[in-house]
């Protein structure tokens, strides 16, 4: 294009514009009203819009080219990519809007069903505060220290055992490496501090932050340590009694690549994995506690907490293996940030997906909301704008479901996390203000203003040529969100702002700029050119280095100068800098959005600005450092208000929300612990063996006696006609009447001792080939020589009367298989020997305790209603003429799971679709589409085919890295859960492929949680015993 020399002072219009665009000013930068205005049209829609470094930057080197034609090409170019960009932004905003909209008419659909299903409300629940009660904006504070140590007192008899969980970033408990990278920020240091103030709590005995354990090249070797303690910081204070296990400790967990030290988006594949070491450790450091001050029975953990999306999905793995309460903490959530990567238009959803996994993050986010008793949050703001956007809370369904529990009435099945507010805490103990400091009058002694002090203030003083005026404190990465930009340029460009103070920056810690990850570089680069464009040298300090250790002393050093703090980010959740500021006597310039405004309605120390408002900036920063009475009430009030901040105030709310918890752990209805100590009778024992009343080992339906003549063959017919729809073995195993068992069972369990245990896991429906490839594995994985040190289970998404059919059609004995796992992990059965003088024996019995274990928010009635309705709902929409899409199997459907048959896989909806409808009705379910998609079960949350499988370690101490899991090339939509974790895994190529097209409407990719490679998985070509016994001779079990 020729003759394009305007673009270069059309884009330097549009970059440079200075006041708003209501102002009277601007009006000659635009036509006349009315008219198209280029100039509004880009900045209103673009700059606004995207982050604008990059359009900055490419300006910047177009316009510095000398040869004028391929500058103007290169401007030309810019000028179409950002009208490409502006079209883009408009699309993706277009297709926001329709997902938001569909959204809310699912929520108000689903809030009117679920309130029909309640009509008895009462206006009593509408004055029931949707956050936890109480004034609003108040928060719980010690009136004085007597009332903490009257609480100590009452606590100190308690002996709670608290887990908490942090995966991603580098975690230790001194020298904190925070602002290494995007992983290793304030979450590590809230956690850490947590777990060091909790286990100097009155009441608390030991707290274990569990986490990665990293032994790379690339990071300092304490990392990967297998366990730290953290030393509380003020233990001659500690009231408490100390024991051999007792205090707070950082537990490191081998999972993932060893010697890699990997970003927080890629652990999504070994999380499995660490919830397999996590429990062991937990089963082990309970046996330890019980010897200590459990009087011998263990002492399980009173609360396991996730924090982040991560930790929130190991913490309800965690808590369904163990069956205790759980507690989660998101610190940033991933649905808002998806919102706000999507309003900046620079990538498609898809796109977002690939670089953060962040439909993985929100599943999980989802999956903690479904199995935690409270979701703790820094900030209303949290509750009232983040949590709202996901399906699995709802502010107003959350009031009502908790007015009706506090009116002891049926929620019909349905249950919510509660929402709490508890800010972060911190130390205080070791701040001493300045006596100059404190009436804000006094003048500092020049000739020993350098005499004695830290190196960092040396550090930042050589920036400045007037080191002693009021310094402006900054402490965020060089990120775009953190809004750096626009402060350093309201610094620029008030004149006497520069002149009656400095400007400090703490950035992170950096090396060289080239390093850094490509965003912090862009924004570092761009802070630095505006410095020159301003010629702020002098003026602005900006230390490439810190350490933790030294964040103290530059508040100390900001407030000696009597200076400010500021944080500009556009959202901050919470912003924990701000309360230490205050707590070295900094009055704060903070963000309207977010956490800041519960801050400072506490403290009321400073000024709240809008983050987007430049001018709004300079002034309140302006304000604060000239007007000194403002700063000296400000600051005041701050050190005066402070203590409701505190670790120990935070530590007391905490633990008062943990007591609110319905207390779980594993119980069994009988101690099992004198199987440890019995001998082995035979190595072809398998668990039938066990004298343990809680099994049931010898059932009859009803107090009935079966007719026939004791055989399987008469067994099973008698359990198949008991059979009615909600599993008459389910009601035996609740009502029936227990015999004693004779001493033929008195042997030990000894599915304890096999050395392997293999898991069959092949997801067909019930047809011969699926009776050829148990036959086929049982071969295989039990060779003569080895058949009593290899056990047998069979994990499926069949019944237990369809199991036994098809066992018995095949010629192959219960006995044969030491455990069933029926109904997609909702039963758990074992085989039972059958005695030729007891005709009312059954061939198999049922795991009462499990059914105990899993019954976490099963909805019952309540939901199987609301799951009729469901598939009524389904077949007025997507039936065909003269038949149904969706029927409830009431024969398949026992007390934890509602089975549906599927009629018409092609109309069936999508699982993830079918979940989500679950969760805005706030019905806990784990919905899972099963037998080649024919078949559709809804079973406990927290029950799952893998799940059951920890069980059996927690219950029987089968060892989980001895277990081998046989599966197909895909499976049922939990085929997942199957393949993570110490297991071995074997996979059968050809076996279950055409499974996949389940796969196909999940939520997320399937690739973004297998692990690419793994020493624990092997492939077999094809399902013969050849090729299935050589992968187990791989494994290293034949």
């Amino acid at each position: 294009m020729a003759g394009n020399d305007w673009i270069n002072s059309y884009l330097e219009a549009i970059l440079d514009v200075g006041p708003p665009l209501d102002d009277a000013k601007s009006s000659l930068l635009l036509r006349e009203r009315g008219r198209f205005s280029p100039t509004r049209y880009f900045v209103e829609e673009v700059i606004t819009g995207f982050d604008e470094t990059d359009l900055h930057r490419s300006w910047v080197r177009a316009s510095s080219i000398r040869n004028s034609q391929e500058r103007n090409t290169r401007l030309e170019n810019m000028c179409w990519r950002i009208w490409n960009l502006a079209r883009k932004k408009k699309q993706l905003e277009a297709e926001e809007a329709q997902r938001t909209a569909k959204r809310r008419v699912e929520r108000e659909k689903a809030r009117r069903e679920a309130t029909a299903d309640m009509s008895d409300l009462s206006e009593g629940e509408k004055e029931v505060s949707p956050h936890g009660g109480g004034t609003r904006g108040k928060i719980p504070r010690v009136s004085s220290v007597d009332a903490m140590e009257n609480w100590a007192r009452k606590q100190k008899e308690k002996k709670l055992y608290i887990v908490l969980i942090s995966l991603h970033g580098l975690i230790r408990g001194e020298n904190m490496e925070l602002g290494r990278d995007s992983d290793t920020g304030g979450q590590v240091k809230y956690v850490v501090e947590l777990a060091r103030a909790l286990g100097a709590m009155p009441g608390v005995y030991r707290v274990d932050l569990l986490t990665r354990q990293v032994s790379a090249s690339d990071v300092d070797w304490s990392y990967g340590e297998p366990t730290e303690m953290l030393n509380p910081i003020n233990s001659e204070d500690d009231i408490q009694e100390t024991g051999e296990s007792s205090g707070a400790y950082i537990i490191r967990i081998p999972f993932g690549p060893k010697d890699k030290y990997i970003p927080k988006e890629l652990l999504w594949p070994y999380i499995p994995e660490f919830v397999d070491g996590a429990l062991t450790h937990i089963i082990q450091m309970s046996k330890v506690l019980g010897e200590q001050i459990g009087g011998g029975e263990p002492v399980w953990p009173t609360a396991i907490h996730g924090h982040y999306a991560d930790a929130g999905n190991s913490a309800a793995l965690l808590s369904g293996a163990l069956n205790v309460p759980m507690l989660f903490t998101g610190h940033s959530l991933g649905r808002d940030k998806l919102e706000q990567l999507l309003k900046q238009g620079r990538q498609s959803r898809d796109e977002i997906n690939d670089t953060y996994k962040i439909m993985r993050r929100i599943e999980a986010e989802e999956i903690s909301l479904d199995a935690s008793e409270v979701v703790i949050t820094s900030t209303r703001q949290e509750i009232e704008e983040q949590w709202r956007l996901y399906d699995g809370f709802d502010v107003v369904l959350e009031r009502k479901l908790r007015a009706r529990l506090k009116r002891k009435v049926s929620c019909y099945g349905r249950s919510m996390p509660r929402m709490v507010v508890i800010p972060p805490g911190m130390e205080f103990h070791h701040i001493v203000p300045h006596d100059a400091d404190m009436d804000g009058e006094a003048e500092e002694n020049e000739d020993n203003l350098a005499t004695l002090d830290p190196p960092i203030w040396s550090e930042i003083m050589r920036f400045f040529t007037n080191p002693r005026k009021p310094m402006i404190l900054a402490l965020a990465r060089p990120d775009p969100k953190k809004n750096i930009l626009t402060l350093v340029k309201a610094f620029g460009e008030c004149k006497l702002l520069r002149e009656l103070a400095n400007l400090t920056l703490i950035m992170g810690n950096r090396d060289a700029i080239d390093e850094m990850s490509s965003t912090n570089a862009s924004v570092l680069l761009s802070i630095l050119k505006m410095i020159d464009k301003y010629d702020l040298y002098g003026h602005v300090a900006y230390p490439k280095h810190h350490k933790q250790s030294e964040v103290p002393d530059i508040y100390r050093l900001a407030a000696k100068t009597k200076g400010v703090f500021i944080n500009a980010a556009f959202i901050e959740p919470f912003g924990l800098t701000l309360i230490e500021a205050a707590a070295h006597g900094l009055p704060m310039v903070a963000t309207k959005n977010g956490g800041p405004v519960d801050i400072h309605r506490v403290l009321d120390n400073g000024l709240l600005v809008d983050p987007h408002d430049q001018q709004s900036i300079a002034d309140a920063l302006l304000k604060l450092v000239a007007e000194k009475q403002l700063w000296g009430r400000c600051r005041q009030k701050g050190l005066k208000n402070i203590h409701l901040f505190s670790w120990p105030e935070h530590c007391k709310t905490y633990l008062s929300r943990v007591a609110s918890c319905k207390p779980r752990k594993p119980q069994w209805q009988k101690n099992d612990n004198r199987f440890d100590k019995s001998e082995p009778d035979s190595p072809s024992d398998s668990l039938r063996d066990i004298q343990d009343l809680s099994l049931n080992l010898k059932m009859s339906l009803d107090g009935e006696k079966m007719e026939g003549s004791g055989t399987f063959s008469s067994a099973l017919n008698y359990v198949r006609n008991a059979y009615d729809g909600k599993s008459r073995l389910e009601n035996a195993q609740n009502a029936g009447s227990l015999e004693k068992a004779d001493h033929n069972f008195s042997k030990s369990v000894t599915l304890r001792r096999r050395k392997f245990l293999v898991v069959i896991a092949v997801d067909c429906d019930m047809t011969s080939d699926y009776l050829d490839i148990i036959k086929v594995i049982v071969e295989a994985a039990r060779p003569e020589k080895d058949a009593g040190s290899i056990g047998l289970t069979l994990s499926t998404a069949s019944s237990i009367t369809d199991i036994l059919s098809l066992l018995e059609s095949g010629g192959l004995s219960p006995m044969d298989f030491d455990a069933f796992i029926c109904n997609s992990g909702s039963e758990l059965y074992y085989p039972s020997s059958i005695s030729e003088d007891s005709p009312s024996a059954l061939p198999i019995l049922s795991d009462s305790d499990y059914s105990s274990h899993i019954d976490y928010r099963w909805g019952g009635e309540g939901l199987r209603k609301t799951l009729v309705r469901w598939a009524a709902s389904v077949n007025d929409k997507e039936g065909v003429k003269g038949g149904q899409v969706v029927v409830e199997d009431k024969l398949g459907s026992t007390n934890h799971c509602y089975a549906f048959k599927i009629q018409n896989p092609a109309l069936a909806p999508p699982v993830k679709e079918v979940q989500k409808l679950m969760r805005i009705q706030a019905l806990r379910c784990h919905v899972i589409y099963c037998q080649n998609g024919t078949r559709m079960h809804f079973i406990p949350v927290l029950a799952s085919r893998s799940q059951a499988l920890r069980y059996l370690y927690v219950r029987w101490s089968v060892d989980l890295s001895k277990m081998v899991v046989l599966i197909g090339e895909s499976g049922d939509t939990d085929y997942e859960g199957l393949l993570g974790g110490v297991h071995k895994t074997v996979i059968l190529k050809g076996v279950c492929s055409g499974a996949h097209k389940l796969y196909a409407n999940r939520n997320y990719p399937l690739e973004h949680v297998l692990l690419s490679d793994s020493p624990n998985l092997v492939e077999s070509e094809g399902c013969n015993s050849s090729n299935i016994r050589a992968s187990l001779e791989k494994l290293g079990v034949l």
